[in-house]
């Protein structure tokens, strides 16, 4: 991710001062400092993402990636952050990729279908913005070898080290590849018309080296604000420790780890909606913990010791779910990544004594301590006693709470005969551990000191491994324990495997409200359009575009301005002239528009096209027809795996009928509908040697209607 001294060098040693920082662009600094950056450029985004590239990025080299790839670079510095010995700055490269749609293998956009914006025509142009992992700008002046991985410069027709000649196809091939990796640290697509997706974030754990995911996501959450981008719609499937983080967070804040941003719930799989996914978080988070400790008298599981063992730690009631991994959550952020820390960095995670005290006198303390210390003058040589072993053993002496806060505190406790309490966590499970040793108090003092803070607050390692264990066994669907009435479980696996279906969320980042102020001597209007004499075969529907017009702009202004915004975004119109405002036919073409309408109004251009033969760029869907119609409540493609009847052809969820996640797709298959008309009855009798399916019941999903579709 980060650019070398010597990567620099090959940029003609561009000066790092003259950067914008990464962590801030754009800001009120910028502002300041270059005299009149603006934090939005005021216009669409068609328009401000050439403004963008011709202002911050380096120009592309004459090779050019491929006829319908550009690419660009824009360069950052990270704060102030040096490197090496002579303290070169920490550069980042965003790399732009203007995708040609029209020239390229993939002209549909899958997430515009799943995210509900199917019925928008094709853009003619897709803008990829990229950090790569690996610090190299997708539109260098070299790429490997496609037979031996050696590096090649462009200019160079073969291979120095196998004599492999590099073909434009090699080139085209190595490009798709880069746009399909999945180790970007950011990769976000938008639209010509501004609608578009955030399709990777990886931080840390995805093997950035300097910044972390929240970095990342601001830098995309700004940029997007300053391009006037309309709309960005994420698909959540990210993990964080090896979780679901978006069920993890939903437990925790109620929304994902993108809403932190402003992206709400956008569609919901298997026909959920935003009550159901509401519903559905409440219904998780608010678990009471008394659930899975209220066992009755079966023995203790490690569940109940963990719970009983955070709530220990608390400096206020854990009463439920959402309490329980919102404190683990932050005990692990601002955990030691060493089990041997300092004790006074984590004084924020100690008990406080008094609320303890006033509950209990000393001579209760005294008694649960001196019946501990019996426990522990009966283990013989150095063999330690387990948290549990402990707990357990004295649980009669007195109750729950006052054997947690003894224990707590049981560190460093001098014994008779000049022996004195350690404490440690086991290094394999993280669980506290107790045994006596000889010595006195001053002289074990250091040590009793800081096992008592491990105790406090163990290393990141031992919490990230009990948070991995309690999602599993009170989150996550597939794994939750058994508890209490059957019913409440049942709720609970129904709560979670909705919040897991949930994955798509968007942002309306709502440009108007930042142009408004932007645009102030200009009248800027919603354009849409209505097309005359319109066949079945180039219907469409797209969203209204912006025009931005000057203040003596005319109708006659309007309508040119609307055709060619309109010919610039989607491939299919062009050639489209608009004839006609609608609602304003009898005015004149000469009149001002400032005397029609008023800024941000929407306003319909009537108009007309040639049949260029551009058809199959009406909709981003695709040119297939298809019908979709589940037991669910599903009308459309939600990326979820689905199959279609051989009889009606109507698609419907493998979940739904009862075909499960790792289940092989049977060959034939009809659906309940056509069971029970009788449909079936013909066909089912010259196919008795296939896999035949028949419709209904539950499952799990898998493939997406589109690759169903590629597959047949």
């Amino acid at each position: 991710m980060v650019v070398s001294a010597r990567s620099l060098k090959r940029m003609k040693r561009r000066v790092t001062a003259d950067l914008y920082d990464f962590l801030t662009f754009p800001s009120s600094e910028c502002v300041g400092n270059r005299g009149g950056e603006e934090l939005v450029l005021g216009g669409p985004f068609r328009s401000n993402v050439r403004a963008f590239l011709e202002r911050h990025a380096l120009l592309p080299p004459p090779s050019s990636l491929s006829p319908h790839l550009l690419a660009w670079q824009v360069l950052f510095r990270v704060g102030d952050l040096t490197e090496g010995p002579d303290s070169t700055p920490v550069v980042v490269s965003l790399d732009v990729v203007e995708e040609d749609v029209a020239k390229s293998r993939s002209v549909y956009c899958d997430q515009c279908r799943v995210v509900g914006w199917s019925g928008h025509p094709v853009c003619a142009n897709r803008y990829h913005f990229i950090l790569k992992a690996d610090g190299f700008s997708i539109g260098g002046s070299v790429k490997p070898c496609t037979k031996c991985r050696y590096e090649v410069h462009l200019s160079e027709p073969r291979c120095k080290l196998c004599s492999h000649v590099m073909t434009a196809d090699d080139v085209e091939e190595w490009v798709h590849h880069q746009l399909e990796d999945t180790r970007h640290l950011l990769h976000g697509v938008i639209h010509a018309n501004g609608y578009g997706h955030l399709l990777r974030v990886n931080g840390r754990e995805g093997g950035s080296c300097i910044l972390s995911g929240f970095h990342i996501m601001d830098f995309w959450d700004r940029l997007c604000k300053y391009l006037g981008v309309r709309k960005i719609s994420v698909m959540d499937v990210s993990k964080k420790y090896g979780l679901e983080y978006r069920l993890l967070h939903a437990v925790t804040k109620g929304h994902p780890w993108y809403g932190d941003w402003g992206y709400e719930f956008g569609a919901g799989s298997f026909a959920l909606t935003l009550g159901t996914y509401r519903q559905a978080a409440e219904t998780l988070s608010n678990m009471p913990l008394s659930n899975f400790i209220c066992q009755g008298r079966k023995p203790r599981t490690r569940v109940q010791d963990l719970i009983l063992f955070y709530q220990s730690l608390s400096e206020h009631e854990l009463v439920n779910i959402r309490d329980l991994f919102c404190f683990m959550k932050s005990l692990i952020q601002d955990a030691p990544k060493h089990s041997l820390v300092n004790d006074e960095t984590n004084k924020k995670h100690r008990l406080s004594t008094s609320g303890v005290l006033c509950a209990w006198t000393s001579c209760d303390i005294k008694r649960v301590e001196e019946a501990m210390f019996r426990v522990l003058r009966a283990v013989s040589g150095p063999n330690w006693v387990s948290w549990r072993t402990l707990r357990g053993a004295v649980c009669k002496v007195g109750p729950p709470e006052l054997l947690d806060y003894c224990l707590k505190e049981l560190a460093g406790k001098e014994v008779a005969n000049s022996m004195v309490v350690r404490v440690r966590c086991n290094p394999d499970s993280g669980a506290p551990e107790y045994r006596l040793d000889s010595g006195s108090a001053a002289l074990l003092g250091n040590l009793s000191s800081t096992s008592c803070s491990f105790l406090n607050c163990p290393s990141k390692e031992h919490l990230v491994r009990d948070l991995r264990f309690l999602y599993e066994s009170l989150l996550h669907p597939q794994t939750i324990m058994s508890f209490g009435p059957e019913a409440k479980r049942d709720n609970a696996i129904s709560a979670a495997t909705k919040l897991l279906d949930c994955k798509q969320f968007v942002k309306d980042y709502k440009p108007e409200a930042n142009f408004s102020v932007a645009n102030l001597s200009g009248t800027s209007l919603f354009c849409q359009v209505e097309l005359l004499d319109q066949s079945d075969e180039y219907a469409t529907n797209p969203p209204p575009e912006l025009i931005v017009l000057p203040q003596n702009a005319t109708i006659c202004d309007l309508k040119a301005e609307a055709s060619k915004a309109f010919q610039e975004v989607y491939l299919i119109f062009r050639g489209f002239q608009g004839e006609e405002l609608l609602d304003y036919g009898g005015v004149g073409e000469s009149t001002p528009i400032k005397l029609l309408l008023k800024s941000w109004e929407t306003v319909c251009i009537r108009g007309r096209w040639p049949q260029n033969g551009l058809g199959r760029f009406r909709m981003e869907r695709g040119v297939e027809r298809w019908t979709v119609d589940c037991s669910c409540g599903a009308k459309d493609d939600d990326g979820e795996r689905m199959l279609a009847c051989d009889v009606c052809g109507v698609w419907q969820h493998t979940r739904c009928a009862g075909i499960y996640d790792f289940d092989v797709v049977p060959a034939r298959f009809f659906c309940s509908r056509c069971r029970i008309s009788g449909k079936v009855a013909k066909i089912s009798s010259h196919c008795k040697d296939e896999n035949v399916a028949f419709g209904g019941g539950g499952g799990g999903g898998g493939k997406s209607l589109a690759t169903l579709f590629d597959a047949s």
